[in-house]
């Protein structure tokens, strides 16, 4: 089976290049099932009803989220009715919407979904490791592979997590700093690692943001108000390969999409 993860979709830029390309995409590499991270899907912060369903409609499957997710309050009712849309589970339990998605693939596998936050300079929430134990313990028996989005600012966490999770997981894919990096392997005990995906949005920016804009907040220290960038637009993914009999993984691919 062959998985998809698209990182973070950064505004109406990122919406637009993802659906004018995905679909060429599944099927120039013959993936099972899509997984793309929402956050910043509309106008670059937050996410709404609208930019969810513009985003299935183009072909995910599954959505992910991070901090960012509650920044637009109309998203809060839509998790009551669309369990395809995932916050981080290791929010605080009165939170709407659910920290895990299991769907099938195309090839009629059952395939779950985590989504995890860590805490290192970003949020006070639950620790991430002791909710991964428990995701885990509960998915048991009930999905042939899992994917954890490990939506983190510090590279230490997200290494870290990927050693904690080797073996019991099939990948654990980095997203939130919108950077990709290089560093794509196969853990020892068959677990895919990439600490971040990078983004799909414009690349002519400060991760996502009018440069300007961004660079007037750092000479000033007042709080600017920020624009989604427009000018050179990429699609930066992860394939993985999965053996499903085992749960584990393959092989993991670095996908770069640009016109």
């Amino acid at each position: 089976m062959r998985l998809l993860f698209i990182g973070d979709v950064i505004g109406k830029p990122g919406r637009t290049f993802l659906r004018r390309h995905l679909t060429d995409l599944i099927d120039k590499h013959g993936v099972d099932f899509t997984t793309a991270n929402a956050e910043n899907s509309a106008s670059g912060v937050g996410a709404t009803p609208e930019t969810c369903r513009e985003m299935f409609d183009a072909g995910v499957d599954c959505l992910t989220s991070g901090n960012h997710i509650w920044d637009k309050k109309e998203i809060l009712g839509y998790f009551e009715h669309e369990p395809r849309l995932i916050r981080p589970a290791n929010y605080p339990d009165p939170n709407p919407g659910n920290g895990v998605f299991i769907g099938r693939s195309r090839d009629g596998a059952r395939v779950a979904v985590v989504n995890l936050i860590g805490r290192v300079f970003l949020v006070n929430v639950e620790d991430p490791f002791t909710a991964a134990d428990d995701l885990l313990d509960d998915l048991r028996g009930k999905a042939d592979c899992v994917i954890v989005d490990m939506h983190a600012e510090a590279t230490s966490e997200k290494v870290a997590m990927g050693w904690y999770l080797d073996g019991r997981v099939a990948a654990v894919i980095g997203t939130h700093t919108h950077i990709p990096t290089a560093d794509e392997t196969i853990l020892p005990k068959g677990t895919a690692y990439l600490t971040d995906v990078g983004m799909t949005g414009p690349f002519d920016s400060v991760i996502g943001v009018e440069k300007s804009l961004v660079i007037e907040r750092f000479l000033t220290q007042r709080p600017i108000r920020f624009q989604t960038a427009e000018g050179d637009v990429r699609l930066y993914a992860a394939l993985v390969d999965v053996d499903t009999a085992s749960g584990r993984a393959t092989r993991i691919e670095r996908v770069v999409v640009r016109e």
